[in-house]
């Protein structure tokens, strides 16, 4: 089986499979070429999407063995124009995790076993740096790799085991230089004025002489604990124990450095290979092992219905993905704190049917009032989001309790223009106005091309109805006719 793709119009191999490499194809060659040498070649289309979404999956799933686990999609060696990756490979970080796993043979071991059980052909190289351990396993037949052993171990596998793009390769080739080896015995000089300096910057990465980044697919949880198991679990009772176990576990941990969760995310790993994230977060820092474990397990029974355990889990982590300072609270003889109350209360609906359903509104930068707020989720402003009220007991509201959200226009008389309205016919129903408090000026925003100011006014009825209401445009200034709106209720 070969995996095709377009290129200048024509049809040519991305990818051939073991069988297809011993009949002598290889990547690069025309389709017809292809068919020629062998009449019943089986052709599918190659998809690198695809294959880099899988990939991805992979990279999320080999976070079982170590946190910093990123994937490398290299360039074609073949030409520098061909538009189908040659490389696809994961990268691992395994310095302090390899003894939780019997050593890094024994970690090596286990991740084939796995991979294969998923149908997948791998090839594990295990070296002291990124170029080593690629060259083995893409270049060479994997292996373990000593520290100090770089040299001898690359120096008969090709340049193209460096990591070079196709001209460069290209270029090494013609003049001799085909293996690693022929690099590391030449002169440094000659070889930097004709080719540059990235055979020899890949070079010495490879053999442990130049730094070279990494960086993981997905940013290290900062707090993290994970459980084990011989016999895979099934049932979702157990799941949540062993997650309401490792949630204390983190609490510990959490209050030892004085921070509190803001977001977490448990992880099952089932054995057929499959990997499902839960993420759960909270509105203010927590360390309590209640909170965090109430929250994580609502959204885990928000997912009822999309929780699969398959053949049974055989590893759970729960990690603390985001976290901030928390320091330590003094205890209140006033009773609970209102505000801590709301906050958990948003949160645990927002476990439930997702926090960006649970909304509020918070200040805009805009003084005309039905612009003034906008609803944002309920958890985005942290400490701030349930202010206290501003104002002290028994002071009347300086905005209404229900605002609208667009002004009703109404027909209003007033003793003088500038003045108070005296009465207004609203919802076909004629006010009679006791009392009036303003005007309060608020003036239009000149950048939205909107002169008409408004003056606004409290306005109570004879019957004790409050409203909010305002005369747009001012008399003679900005017009001959000023109309008058109601733009919310007081009670």
């Amino acid at each position: 089986m070969v995996l095709t793709a377009k290129h200048r119009g024509a049809a040519r191999l991305a990818h051939v499979d073991a069988p297809a490499a011993r009949l002598g194809l290889q990547p690069g060659l025309g389709l017809a070429d292809a068919r020629a040498r062998v009449p019943g070649l089986d052709v599918r289309a190659a998809d690198p999407e695809a294959d880099a979404a899988c990939l991805d999956r992979l990279c999320d799933w080999a976070q079982r063995y170590t946190p910093l686990a990123g994937r490398r999609v290299g360039t074609s060696s073949i030409d520098p124009e061909f538009p189908y990756p040659e490389d696809f490979t994961l990268v691992l970080d395994i310095a302090g995790c390899a003894h939780l796993f019997g050593g890094e043979e024994a970690l090596a071991a286990d991740m084939a076993r796995r991979l294969e059980r998923q149908g997948l052909t791998v090839t594990i190289g295990i070296a002291s740096t990124i170029g080593a351990a690629h060259a083995l396993a893409a270049f060479g037949r994997g292996g373990l790799l000593r520290i100090g052993d770089e040299r001898w171990a690359l120096a008969d596998l090709p340049v193209a085991a460096l990591r070079l793009d196709a001209a460069t390769v290209d270029g090494l080739t013609r003049v001799g230089l085909k293996r690693v080896g022929d690099l590391v015995d030449g002169p440094r000089a000659p070889l930097t004025a004709r080719f540059g300096r990235a055979p020899l910057v890949q070079l010495d990465r490879a053999l442990g002489f130049a730094e070279e980044a990494f960086s993981p697919r997905l940013p290290v949880a900062p707090y993290c604990a994970e459980r084990r198991f011989f016999e895979p679990i099934v049932r979702e009772e157990d799941v949540r124990a062993v997650a309401l176990s490792l949630i204390g576990a983190l609490a510990g941990r959490l209050e030892a450095a004085g921070e509190g969760a803001l977001r977490l995310r448990l992880s099952l790993w089932r054995v057929d290979g499959a990997l499902t994230h839960i993420e759960a977060g909270l509105s203010r820092p927590s360390r309590d092992a209640a909170v965090m474990g109430d929250i994580l397990c609502r959204r885990l029974d928000g997912l009822a219905e999309e929780f699969d355990a398959g053949y049974g889990f055989d590893c759970i982590t729960v990690a603390v993905t985001e976290a901030s300072r928390r320091d330590a609270e003094a205890l209140s003889l006033a009773g609970p704190d209102a505000a801590l109350e709301l906050t958990r209360f948003v949160d645990r609906v927002g476990a439930r049917i997702g926090r960006g359903r649970v909304r509020r509104l918070a200040p805009h930068e805009s003084y005309i009032p039905e612009r003034a707020s906008r609803a944002v989720p309920a958890h985005m402003a942290g400490e701030g989001a349930f202010p206290a009220a501003g104002t002290l007991p028994g002071d009347p509201p300086e905005r209404p309790i229900r605002l609208f959200a667009r002004p009703e226009p109404v027909e209003a008389l007033a003793s003088v223009p500038d003045g108070p309205p005296l009465r207004f016919r609203w919802r076909r129903v004629t006010h009679e106005v006791k009392r009036a408090e303003g005007p309060e000026r608020i003036a239009g925003e000149w950048w939205r091309q909107e002169a008409p100011t408004r003056d606004y006014f409290r306005v109570e009825d004879a019957e004790g109805r409050r409203f909010w209401m305002f005369r747009e445009g001012l008399f003679e200034v900005e017009t001959l006719h000023p109309r008058w709106f109601v733009h919310g209720l007081f009670a």
